[in-house]
């Protein structure tokens, strides 16, 4: 993938771990809620990284 294709993947990622959070939670699965709270960290972290490495690139 390029970089444009990783951004907007890190943002689904983020994105679909904040809708499993949020499901987990309504519903009351707490194993779903974890793993959406999960997942949405992780594309947190990879956009902020992102973020990092093209500050540097400049």
């Amino acid at each position: 993938m390029n970089k444009f294709e990783d951004r907007i993947a890190h943002q689904v990622r983020a994105a679909r771990g904040n809708v499993k959070r949020i499901l987990g939670r309504t519903s009351g699965d707490r194993r779903m809620e974890a793993e959406g709270r999960r997942e949405q960290t992780r594309g947190n972290l990879e956009r902020a990284a992102d973020k990092l490495r093209a500050a540097f690139k400049r």
